[in-house]
């Protein structure tokens, strides 16, 4: 028999044969350590004035002058737009003449009740004259008041050729501009009431029944880092919307960096709980392995899904450890059990070893001693709160 084979190095001889020696990978280390980890539930929505008021002018005519555009800051009873009011003028006082004119006829029907009632208690005159006189007094009345009633109206039909704001805020809407025809019942102007910023959460119902009114919410820019607000739960809708099976929750903004405006669309995290001193790591350096179970008496499928992570000992061998996971967090979980702090965690390189296999910590020939950390994480035994 012949055999053939190469001498080189790492070669040894055994089973009557020449066997291959398996090189040490090379892989990276973090030391496990201890840190806060939240439960949050993440969602999308845009930040609106808590009030937004629409302003719907109470005549109709042309417009003359716009004296408010998008962005101004108005307080009360600013002018924002103003009308045609001639016609307004005209009507204000044909009321006035007209209630000029029913005045003295009331006057002149109540003198002539009252003299009426004089002359029948003397039996003067007769029980038809009185009843006469009653008539003409109370006709003279009415058409008083409802001159007194018209006058009122065109009064506050020509103020209301002034389009004003009810409200202190910043004009967010123009609708109308000048030679426009103002029409009653249609928006000329939207006013953001700046009594402060709220954004609306739609949440699938599983979300929905875990939020509770008072939890803390961060918000942030999608493409930015960094926390932009901070807010809370502040109303949460009883029920689900019945064409999309979404809940709405309400989150008011309690701290805002100026960065956030009306209309920007931001992240919000919902803090449900948070766990302090939990040994943390990167989801990264877990080794999912899923198993497929049949249930022989209802014969279904179930997915078990079981997690594991590596560990340098003596920096020279992995060791698999079979760990539980609790919280996720981003790109960090919480390891219930399987790690303990100050254990060093292969991070990079865990895919390619199996337990008991040969490693070499990368970095250690360049600067002995040295530690790596997690990702993220400041260089003590406690890290601070990554929510």
């Amino acid at each position: 028999m012949t055999s053939c084979g190469s001498d080189s190095g790492g070669q040894g001889r055994g089973g009557g044969g020449w066997q291959q020696e398996r090189e040490a990978v090379s892989v990276e280390v973090a030391s496990v350590s201890t840190s806060s980890i939240s439960e949050q539930i993440r969602a999308f929505g845009s930040i609106k004035a808590q009030d937004v008021v629409t302003v719907i002018p109470q005549v109709s005519n042309r417009i003359v002058r716009i004296d408010a555009d998008l962005g101004d800051s108005v307080s009360q009873g600013d002018v924002l737009a103003k009308i045609y009011d001639v016609p307004y003028r005209d009507a204000l006082e044909q009321a006035q003449a007209q209630l000029r004119q029913s005045r003295s006829a009331y006057q002149r029907d109540s003198t002539s009740y009252e003299r009426q009632q004089q002359l029948y208690e003397r039996n003067a005159a007769s029980r038809s004259e009185l009843d006469d006189a009653r008539s003409a007094y109370e006709s003279s009345r009415a058409q008083y008041e409802s001159a007194r009633a018209a006058l009122t109206q065109s009064r506050e039909d020509l103020e209301n050729t002034e389009i004003r704001s009810p409200v202190d805020g910043v004009v967010t809407n123009r609708m109308v501009a000048q030679g426009d025809l103002a029409r009653t019942g249609e928006p000329a102007f939207e006013i953001a009431n700046i009594v402060g910023y709220e954004t609306r959460l739609f949440l699938p119902t599983q979300d929905w029944e875990e939020i509770t009114v008072g939890l803390p919410v961060e918000l942030r820019f999608s493409n930015r880092d960094g926390i932009a607000a901070e807010g809370v739960v502040s109303r949460i809708s009883p029920q689900l919307n019945e064409a999309t099976g979404l809940g709405e929750v309400v989150v008011s903004l309690t701290d805002i960096s100026p960065r956030v405006r009306q209309g920007s669309l931001m992240e919000s995290r919902v803090t449900l709980r948070t766990n302090e001193n939990s040994v943390v790591i990167p989801r990264s350096a877990t080794i999912e392995q899923i198993e497929t179970y049949i249930e022989p008496e209802t014969n279904t499928v179930e997915i078990r899904r079981n997690y594991a992570a590596f560990v340098a000992v003596g920096d020279t061998v992995a060791e698999q450890r079979q760990i539980e996971i609790g919280l996720e967090q981003g790109e960090r979980v919480e390891v219930l059990s399987g790690l303990e702090p100050d254990e060093k965690l292969i991070i990079t390189g865990q895919r390619n070893i199996s337990d008991g296999d040969r490693i070499r910590v990368a970095g250690q020939d360049r600067r002995p001693g040295q530690e790596q950390h997690l990702e993220g994480e400041p260089p003590s035994e406690t890290a601070g709160s990554n929510r």
